[in-house]
């Protein structure tokens, strides 16, 4: 028999949904929703995420699974951010060094036979042909020069160098040259001696004002064959310009002087071009080749470096997907601990479930748990991350100091220390990518903690 009503008694007919009940100002009861009137990741959802993440004692194994989270987190955005900006910086620092202190474009002109059977390259109307392509749009500077190699000595020791033979006022216009990292003597005395890297200053134990005696195989033609040619000139200035293999073996001379002491009287080897944008040096070839006029070939400075720029592009791709497999590891790690929460938990998401609690709110609690551990850990890797770019040079010091010394080898690695360049795109790249795994791999213990059946979860309890 169906039970009757009374006027001003509570509806006990069972309800088709489970409810829970407040108390309204008025000390009545009125019922209330859980599930379906507060919106998805209501505060109610925080508080109870925020309870499960502080684990009792009992619990410690929770707690001791998030905290290996964090910090595996944390150190690996650290390493992926610190080796995307050291990667930035070596390439900016080998490309800058490149272009400071070399010709963005070199213009030659083609082999042509000789009468007496030789094969010559010399530019004859260099200064013409340099006005030329220096009307080019986007041409800064085109200089004629003389190149060839010798033997440098002094206080005993001897050294191979390349030689440029350049004008003062050419030579004044090298950024890396003009305004090196460090440098000795005056660079405005160039007309009266030589420059030197210094990296030959120290092979050959010179200092700026000392002289140099230089020795060319190519010399004077007599009748018993051709003599060395031997002449000695004042150091007036040394360069650092901040790549080992330029330091080590670059030798500027006078241009008119290069000429007389090679053999080169009225010609050029070579003019050397500078252009606005190096990077899209690709884009001035046509007009240059054009300029030149016959029997002209370029050669751009990616057609000198481009094998090693395109190792470098290989390298960088390789060791992201290996910073991204390290943070993916330590990702992993939330998935460990939110299992090992959700079996302790049971009991618990078995009460929330009558209460009233849909699948969906249960699941979000999780994912904050799980999600609140990835962005905590995101954001100190983030923040080491950044500090470490910041300070590379003392760190380095630092490594260096405890080491020995000699850990980095700028004769292998053609610069003097690490360098780091922070840029915004990487530090973004590397957030997103660990947020998106740190969320990814929260999503399945998430869902299995908001498909248990609150039926086999209350059953023995």
């Amino acid at each position: 028999m169906a039970r009757k009503r009374h006027i001003g008694a509570r509806d006990l007919t069972p309800r088709p949904r489970r409810s829970t009940f407040r108390q309204t100002r008025t000390g009545t009861f009125e019922d209330r929703d859980l599930s379906r009137s507060a919106p998805p990741f209501s505060r109610y959802e925080w508080m109870i995420a925020w309870r499960y993440m502080r684990a009792r004692r009992a619990e410690g194994g929770v707690s001791v699974m998030t905290w290996i989270s964090l910090v595996g987190i944390s150190l690996a955005v650290f390493a992926l951010i610190a080796t995307l900006s050291v990667r930035a910086g070596f390439r900016a620092e080998f490309v800058d060094t490149i272009l400071g202190a070399n010709a963005h474009v070199t213009v030659l002109n083609s082999a042509e036979a000789q009468a007496n059977g030789t094969v010559s390259r010399v530019i004859a109307d260099y200064d013409a042909r340099a006005e030329r392509i220096a009307g080019v749009d986007g041409v800064t500077r085109a200089a004629p020069l003389i190149k060839s190699q010798l033997m440098a000595n002094a206080n005993g020791r001897n050294a191979g160098v390349e030689v440029f033979g350049i004008r003062a006022d050419d030579l004044a216009a090298i950024p890396r040259v003009a305004n090196p990292e460090e440098s000795q003597g005056e660079l405005a005395r160039f007309a009266e001696g030589i420059a030197i890297g210094s990296g030959v200053a120290r092979e050959l134990g010179v200092i700026a004002g000392d002289q140099v005696k230089l020795i060319s195989p190519d010399g004077v033609k007599t009748a018993f064959g051709t003599s060395p040619r031997v002449k000695t000139y004042e150091v007036t200035y040394v360069f650092t310009a901040g790549r080992y293999d330029i330091d080590r073996t670059r030798l500027y001379m006078p241009f008119a002087e290069a000429q007389s002491f090679f053999n080169r009287e009225g010609v050029a080897d070579e003019i050397e071009v500078m252009v606005e944008d190096p990077d899209n040096v690709e884009r001035y070839a046509i007009p240059i080749l054009s300029a030149a006029g016959d029997r002209a070939l370029i050669w751009t400075w990616r057609d000198a470096s481009g094998a090693f720029l395109r190792a470098l592009t290989v390298e960088d791709n390789v060791m992201f997907i290996i910073m991204a497999i390290l943070v993916l590891i330590a990702s992993l790690n939330i998935t460990s601990g939110l299992v090992m929460l959700v079996k302790n938990k049971g009991r618990d998401i078995g009460i929330l479930r009558t209460m009233g609690l849909t699948e969906g709110a249960v699941l979000r609690v999780f994912f904050i748990c799980g999600a609140f551990t990835g962005l905590i850990g995101t954001a100190v890797g983030v923040v080491l991350g950044v500090l470490f770019s910041l300070y590379i040079d003392p760190i380095f010091s630092l490594v260096n100091y405890f080491s020995g010394g000699g850990v980095w080898d700028p004769s292998i690695r053609g610069i003097y220390a690490i360098p780091a360049k922070l840029q915004l795109a990487d530090v973004l790249s590397s957030v997103a990518l660990s947020l998106a795994l740190s969320f990814g791999v929260t999503i399945f213990p998430a869902r299995r903690a908001a498909r248990l059946n609150p039926v086999e979860a209350l059953r023995y309890e």
